[in-house]
């Protein structure tokens, strides 16, 4: 089974507030199995517009991804994010197939 990824690009306009909404989706993150692979750090952005943050969060499953953000606890906290940021969120299936060097 493909695990499942949140992408989001952010830029923080109320640093307090966006506080608030981390610590909404602490528990939907921790019910659906999330991990964060990246949360913000270096970047360099060498193609196209970017935004100050960058987040990649990994599931179990696409499903699982899809399940939290649809599930009531995240939906409840939306609000506190589109407050205080300004950002896109995409929700990715991963790909399990071969990959280039794999044998034939």
């Amino acid at each position: 089974m493909a695990k499942g990824y949140w992408i989001a690009r952010v830029d923080v306009k109320d640093k307090d507030l966006y506080q608030q909404y981390a610590t909404a989706i602490a528990g939907p993150l921790t019910k659906y199995g999330a991990k964060f692979l990246t949360r913000g750090g270096a970047y360099e952005a060498v193609e196209g517009v970017s935004r100050s943050r960058n987040v990649t969060i990994e599931f179990p499953s696409y499903e699982n991804a899809l399940a939290c953000y649809r599930s009531d606890e995240y939906q409840a906290a939306i609000s506190l994010r589109q407050s205080a940021a300004d950002s896109e969120l995409v929700i990715l299936e991963g790909y399990d197939g071969p990959q280039h060097g794999d044998p034939a």
